[in-house]
C-alpha cells in the first residue's frame, strides 16, 4: 500500500514550546540583538526567542501517515530531549527547535526509495503481495545554542529516528489490514543504516559545520500499545560517521498489571503500591470510571508516573474533596524519589491535576474551575 508522509499537528510538541515558556515566568534572560531567551526552571532548557517570537521548528510534526498511536508521538519527542540533556547540560546549551531540516527535506527521507525520491530511507514497496516494510517512521531535530558575543550560536544537534516494530498494510484498497512484526534486531539494524546517513547529509547543510552531532534510535510501540515506545540507543559524533553506540535501558509499562506472571520483583512492587492507591481512591468515590497508570523504568529503577483518573460528573464540591484524598492518599501509597502527576478528568474535560515534581516530598495540586 503506498504511504506518504504528512504533517501532523503534534500536541506534543505545542506542549514541549508551552513548557518551554512558561517554566520562565514573564521575563526571559535577555540576549544581544534579536535574540532572547525563555529562561528556564531547574533541569529545563531554555528556549531561543527570535524576534520577540518562539522559534518553531522548520520540519514540526512530520512523519509516516501509519503513526496511529499518539503516545508515539509525545513520548518520542520527551524522550529525545531528555537523551540530549545526557550531552548537552541544561546550564550550559539552550535549547533551539530544529532549523536545518525543512519539512520537505524530512518528508523525502521518510518516504521509500525510488527514481523520483533517491533520498527515501525506506525500501522501495516490492511485490504489492509482500510489500516491504516502512522501518523509519518519525525523524525529528533539536539544536543547541550557546550565546557568543552578539550573537546565538550552534553548538550541537540531537537527532532522533523513529523505527517501527510493526507494519500494517493492505494487498488490495479495502481489503483486510495485515500485520508484520519486525524483530528488535531488525529494528536496530535499520536504525543504524538510516543514522549514517542521515549524519552524513546533516553535516552538509550549510552552517552545520562540525558541531557535535547526536543521534538517537527510538523503537515505535504498537499501533494498540497503552504507552509509548523507548529510546534504545544513542551516538554522539564529531565527525561524519557514526561513532560507537551507548545502549539505553528504558521500558515503560501500564499499571496495573494485566497478570503478575510477566512481573519481575520491582515491578510488582510498584503494582502493589499502585494497586492499593487505587483501591483506597475508588473506595472514596465508587463510581470512577478508570484509574490507569504509565510508569517508566530506566536501567531497572521506576523514574516516573503518569496517572489518569477519569470521573463520571461529579459537583465542584465533590471534585474537591476528591482531589484533596488523592493528594493524601498519593503521599501515602505511590513510590517515593520520583515525579509523579495525576490528571483527573472526566470524558469532557480536565477537572484537577495533583503532582509532585522530581526530588520533591510534597505533592501539589490545582483545581480547574470556571466563572
Amino acid at each position: 500500500m503506498k504511504r506518504k508522509a504528512k504533517k501532523i499537528a503534534v500536541s506534543a510538541a505545542v506542549l514541549m514550546c508551552t513548557v518551554l515558556l512558561a517554566s520562565c515566568g514573564f521575563g526571559g534572560k535577555s540576549s544581544s540583538k534579536n535574540y532572547s531567551t525563555t529562561g528556564s526552571s531547574s533541569g529545563t532548557y531554555q528556549g531561543v526567542i527570535k524576534n520577540g517570537r518562539y522559534r518553531t521548528s522548520k520540519a514540526r510534526g512530520v512523519n509516516i501517515s501509519q503513526n496511529d498511536n499518539q503516545y508515539n508521538l509525545k513520548s518520542f519527542e520527551s524522550g529525545l530531549t531528555q537523551v540530549s540533556k545526557k550531552v548537552f547540560s541544561t546550564k550550559s546549551y539552550i535549547f533551539q527547535e530544529g532549523q536545518y531540516l525543512s519539512s520537505g527535506t524530512v518528508e523525502n527521507w521518510l518516504g521509500r526509495k525510488t527514481k523520483s525520491n533517491p533520498e527515501g530511507l525506506n525500501p522501495a514497496q516490492g511485490k504489492k503481495s509482500n510489500p516491504n516494510p516502512v522501518y523509519i517512521q518519525q525523524i525529528e531535530e533539536q539544536d543547541y545554542m550557546q550565546e557568543s558575543g552578539n550573537s546565538m550560536k550552534l553548538r550541537g544537534i540531537t537527532i532522533g529516528i523513529g523505527i517501527n516494530s510493526e507494519y500494517n498494510y493492505q494487498t488490495k484498497t479495502g481489503g483486510p489490514t495485515l500485520t508484520k512484526k519486525i524483530s528488535d534486531s531488525e529494528v536496530r539494524r535499520q536504525g543504524e543504516i538510516a543514522a549514517q546517513k542521515v549524519l552524513q547529509r546533516i553535516r552538509k547543510k550549510p552552517g552545520v559545520g562540525n558541531v557535535p552531532i547526536v543521534i538517537a534510535l527510538y523503537k515505535q510501540a504498537p499501533d494498540d500499545s497503552l504507552v509509548g515506545g523507548t529510546f534504545f540507543a544513542y551516538s554522539k559524533n564529531n565527525g561524519n560517521t557514526i561513532s560507537d553506540w551507548r545502549k539505553l535501558d528504558y521500558k515503560n509499562v501500564v499499571l496495573p498489571k494485566a497478570s503478575a506472571s510477566t512481573t519481575n520483583s520491582s515491578d510488582q512492587t510498584d503494582d502493589d503500591s499502585f494497586s492499593n492507591f487505587k483501591s483506597q481512591i475508588q473506595s472514596f468515590f465508587p463510581n470512577l470510571s478508570g484509574v490507569t497508570a504509565q510508569a517508566q523504568y530506566e536501567n531497572g529503577t521506576l523514574s516516573g508516573m503518569h496517572i489518569t483518573v477519569t470521573t463520571q460528573f461529579y459537583s465542584q464540591t465533590e471534585i474537591t474533596s476528591f482531589t484533596q484524598y488523592i493528594t493524601r492518599a498519593a503521599k501515602k501509597y505511590l513510590p517515593n524519589g520520583i515525579p509523579i502527576d495525576i490528571k483527573i478528568q472526566s470524558d469532557s474535560e480536565i477537572q484537577a491535576v495533583v503532582y509532585r515534581n522530581a526530588g520533591s516530598d510534597n505533592f501539589q495540586s490545582h483545581i480547574f474551575d470556571s466563572y
